[in-house]
């Protein structure tokens, strides 16, 4: 080895600590951290020192001022320390014989390339860190310091896990784009990155790299990666620019973190957010949300925990969803001509600086114009007469975000790809009917290739053509190709995704001949067809539609006859609405909606197919009226040409009945389910699946009727026929459990219903995820099915939960978020914070004003709710008139004898004797109790308080006898029915009046 050695100094007890400066370039930092880390085990003080080389300083002089560092000083040897500048190899190797020759001991050097470095490196002595493992890497560093290389005690360095060795992957690695080797600066921005990250408390280490299209903030990410990924043990990268994609694509970490879950999307999903939450069996995790461009979408599901999430977005309005912001510019000039010198080398540095003011410093547009003009003839000055010649007015003007330069800068680039690999343009043509991002070629590759146009088919047959198309597009950085892990028994695709800009997906897509977009369009749709399951139920496919729906935009699904693309819109409806994304859905079914009636006509048979599915989205995002409007129309035409017995007929009038029912308008609905239970009978048997929809919706209807034993005994049989019809966790067979689960908690067999319910929520999170409507339905009862059991602890605690993802997942407004805000209310007013259940109470009623009518139940019932609120804090006659007006509301809404208005007569006696009309509340609880008993039964919970109220009027008008025996005669039958121990039997017999709660049977 050349020089002298100069060993480091000891690290003996006592000793001065000695200090070695580590010299790197940014490229290599995740090597600096893990030297550095060796080295401080060991006693030694580091200093790192990030080597940047300005072009307009000398060389020499900044290898002098290098040596000016303390103590020992360690160069990372790699082709990145010696290009930046950049530098030729004849400066280095001129300043390092000037510099480090003549005191050679004064440096000490690794290397960690197997890339061409000056010859005058060789002075540096540097020993070679790479194809070695960490022991022998760690002895070969320590050696060439002359450190000692000894085993060191268990407790050195503490019990703290320091940077992973570099040429060591993280335990899982997933979708991280290829590194950029043409990466340049953005040190700054890297290095605040990693300490805002660092430097956040547990659970809120969130960062949104944000800024313009084209500014890098996707290669930055990529950077962060690659420079201080040493220091996780989880790396998982995900496109987040829909939420469907979002959502799949953190499902598939499941496995990658050994978590034991079935094949079912919904667990898997669950069980990742839960681990990541949990630290577990990672707690040093990096998610990287790129093109997370709508926060709105899928704010709700980023992870929190121990680990990182780096997202990268155009919209800092993630600020306002607790993430810390940095925002990416365009480059700083020096940035941009550093850039250029690479990616042309032909060019000099004042070529490069009149280019790079051409093209206004933007990354992406310097990344694809440097790239081709360095294999051109063209000179800079020439290039940039064209871009002041503009560009051909056929054109169509894209975002005002986009650079001018950058509009005609393709166009020019465009013509360059023509003349060489034609089909690479036909390639990228194809690409932009698809959504921007990430584009799932291997559709392509995949769908049938009869009947296509002659320039595709080669392309697509043709492998060789393929890989040179898209090897053609990648060395101008217009895609970029995406590796995906494979199964062992999957065979690997060249280009199963490809990554476009939506910069360059945009200005493609609008400078193209209309015969081509006719023909590439019909071409993209017909993939999107091939590629759809067939089957929107199956829960196991729901990935597959994630991954499609968000190119049917831009593939212009809905102008077109095709049956087959016809029928995938309708399925990715049906998808939608079984997984709860009805927002998306209705602007779908709208835009289809108005679509095919230009095409098809008024009356096509597939408008009333789409009207079907697209009312159902409508209906379940609370648009009622609308809904019925749509629906009846629909039903109505459907008769008159049809009949009653047509199956198109029967969809359409039960989904109008699903319309009654939101509407309040019970007996109308139940009416019409009964007779349309008896026509599908007829038709198809009881054992149909569409006999056992018409079965389900007869009960839940009698269930609004308060006919709850009927309701329940239709339930059960609905749900044994979906058992042997589906199967067990098929979504209606598990839908059809929990309505009997909550039939059986309104019957007051709570404990059954419970048992039932336990049962179900395990496999609705598991089959479905645990933020899908009917999941949180599920969990809804499961809470009051513990809050009636008495377990008000876990009934509470779970109340929250579920208001807070209703929420999340479908807003405020909705009438199932505001049946879970009516149970939180109701919960705090007795059991927490009575000035939050007022607050919470008058916005339900304010809520359910907007969306209902004045005489819907669901506004009687949140008014005698918020009566029960003014009684606790002292308000009684205020409490009184509100309560009476509810009782008399909802007498008119559902009759006298339903469930609700005698919960409501409950309410009404107790506060009539709390203003002193002792006569009238006895009256009241009288005719209460007998018409109670009749409707419900002796031993039903709701009359049982309804006899124990009635004991407290008969004690208030003295009459004493009467009263106890009452009472006793109540109390004994809670204590048979409810047992002796159950909050209601204890509360009775310690004389506290009961209550009643009103409970919205939301669908």
């Amino acid at each position: 080895m050349s020089g002298t050695r100069r060993p480091v100094g000891s690290t003996e007890r006592g000793a001065a600590r000695q200090t070695v400066t580590i010299s790197f370039a940014g490229f290599n930092r995740a090597w600096a951290a893990w030297i550095g880390d060796r080295l401080e085990r060991r006693g030694l003080r580091v200093v790192y020192l990030r080597w940047d080389s300005p072009a307009e300083v000398p060389l020499v002089n900044l290898l002098r001022d290098l040596s000016l560092a303390e103590g020992r000083i360690l160069i990372l040897v790699s082709e990145w320390y010696f290009q930046l500048g950049p530098r030729t190899h004849e400066e280095w190797n001129a300043a390092l014989r000037e510099v480090v020759a003549p005191d050679p001991a004064r440096f000490a050097a690794v290397s960690v390339t197997t890339a061409p470095v000056p010859a005058a490196t060789a002075v540096l002595a540097p020993v070679d860190l790479i194809n070695t493992g960490p022991d022998e890497a760690e002895r070969r560093l320590l050696d060439r310091l002359d450190v000692p290389f000894e085993p060191l005690p268990e407790s050195a360095g503490g019990s703290r896990r320091g940077p992973r060795f570099p040429s060591a992957m993280p335990e899982v690695w997933g979708n991280v784009p290829r590194r950029n080797t043409r990466f340049t600066g953005r040190e700054p921005l890297l290095n605040d990155a990693y300490h805002l990250l660092q430097g956040s408390d547990p659970g809120a280490g969130v960062l949104t790299l944000h800024g313009m299209s084209g500014v890098g903030k996707t290669q930055l990410a990529a950077e962060y990666v690659y420079r201080f990924g040493s220091e996780y043990d989880v790396v998982w990268w995900v496109n987040a620019e829909k939420r469907v994609t979002y959502r799949r694509l953190l499902a598939e970490l499941a496995p990658k973190l050994g978590l034991s879950t079935g094949a079912e999307y919904g667990e898997r999903l669950r069980a990742v957010r839960d681990a990541l939450r949990r630290g577990e069996p990672y707690s040093r995790w990096l998610l990287i949300l790129d093109g997370a461009d709508e926060p709105d979408q899928i704010w709700d599901l980023v992870p929190t925990g121990p680990g990182h999430v780096l997202i990268t977005s155009r919209n800092p309005e993630w600020g306002e969803h607790n993430s810390k912001l940095l925002e990416v510019r365009v480059y700083d000039r020096d940035e941009s001509v550093a850039f250029i010198r690479r990616r042309a080398p032909r060019l000099s540095e004042a070529e490069a600086d009149q280019l790079a003011e051409a093209l206004e410093d933007l990354p992406l547009l310097l990344d694809q114009t440097a790239g081709w003009l360095n294999d051109s003839d063209l000179s800079v000055d020439d290039y940039i007469a064209l871009l002041e010649g503009g560009i051909d007015q056929d054109v169509v003007k894209v975002s005002a975000d986009f650079p001018l330069a950058f509009q005609t800068a393709w166009s020019i680039l465009l013509n360059k790809l023509r003349e060489t690999v034609p089909e690479s343009v036909d390639l990228l043509r194809l690409c932009t009917f698809f959504a921007p991002g990430f584009i799932p070629v291997r559709l392509l590759k995949e769908m049938p290739h009869d009947d296509l146009p002659e320039q595709l088919a080669g392309l697509l047959d043709d492998p060789l053509l393929w890989n040179k198309a898209i090897n053609q597009l990648r060395q101008y950085s217009v895609v970029r190709l995406e590796s995906h892990e494979i199964a062992a028994d999957e065979v690997p695709s060249a280009g199963e995704s490809l990554y476009l800009h939506r910069m360059v997906h945009q200005i493609v897509r609008k400078d193209m001949p209309e015969a081509d977009r006719r023909e590439f369009i019909d071409v993209v749709r017909r993939a999107l067809a091939a590629a759809d399951p067939g089957r929107p139920t199956d829960t196991r496919l729901w990935d597959a539609y994630a991954e499609i729906v968000p190119h049917l935009k831009y593939a212009d699904v809905l102008q077109t006859k095709d049956r087959k693309v016809q029928t995938l819109v309708l399925n990715c409806l049906r998808y939608m609405w079984l997984t709860g994304e009805y927002t998306t859905g209705v602007k779908l079914g709208e835009r289809a909606l108005k679509a095919w009636r230009e095409l098809l006509g008024e009356s096509h048979p597939r408008i009333w197919e789409l009207t079907y599915h697209y009312a159902n989205l409508l209906r379940s995002s609370g648009d009622y009226q609308a809904t019925e409007a749509l629906d009846r129309r629909a039903a109505e035409h459907l008769r008159r040409e049809h009949g009653e017995d047509n199956l198109d007929y029967l969809r359409a009038a039960s989904g109008l009945a699903g319309d009654l029912r939101e509407l309040g308008r019970y007996d109308e609905a139940l009416a019409l389910c009964q007779r349309l239970y008896t026509v599908h009978r007829g038709l198809l048997g009881e054992q149909d699946s569409r006999t056992l929809n018409a079965l389900n919706n007869l009960g839940f209807s009698l269930r609004l009727l308060g006919r709850y034993q009927e309701s329940l005994d239709i339930d059960e049989r609905t749900l044994e026929s979906r058992r042997l019809l589906l199967k067990g966790r098929h979504p209606w067979t598990l839908f059809s459990e929990v309505s009997y689960a909550i039939n059986l908690r309104l019957l007051g067999r709570y404990v059954e219903a419970e048992s039932v319910q336990s049962k179900n929520v395990r496999e609705c999170r598991i089959v479905m995820g645990a933020d899908n409507p009917q999941t949180l339905r599920a969990e809804h009862n499961l809470a009051l099915c513990r809050l009636r059991g008495g377990d008000r602890t876990a009934a509470g605690s779970l109340l929250t939960r579920v208001l807070e993802r209703y929420e999340r997942k479908l807003g405020d407004h909705h009438t199932e978020t505001l049946a879970a805000a009516v149970s939180q209310s109701c919960f705090a007013r007795e059991h927490g914070d009575i000035d939050q259940a007022r607050e919470a109470s008058e916005s339900i009623i304010a809520r359910y004003e907007q969306l209902l009518t004045d005489n819907h139940p669901f506004i009687a019932g949140a008014r005698a709710n918020h009566a029960l609120v003014l009684r606790s804090v002292g308000e009684r006659d205020h409490a009184h008139v509100l309560i009476e007006q509810a009782l008399a509301d909802m007498t008119a809404a559902v009759g006298e004898n339903h469930p609700h208005t005698l919960g409501c007569a409950i309410n009404a006696s107790a506060l009539r004797s709390l203003i002193g009309d002792t006569e009238g509340a006895a009256r009241l609880s009288r005719d209460t109790v007998t018409r109670a008993t009749e409707t419900l039964g002796r031993t039903h919970p709701l009359t049982l308080s309804a006899r124990v109220a009635h004991a407290a009027d008969l004690h208030g008008l003295r009459d004493a006898q009467q009263a106890e025996k009452v009472e006793q005669e109540a109390l004994s039958d809670l204590e048979a029915t409810l047992g002796k121990q159950h909050v209601h039997t204890i509360s009775a017999r310690a004389r506290n009046r009961p209550y009643w709660d009103f409970e919205p049977q939301a669908t």
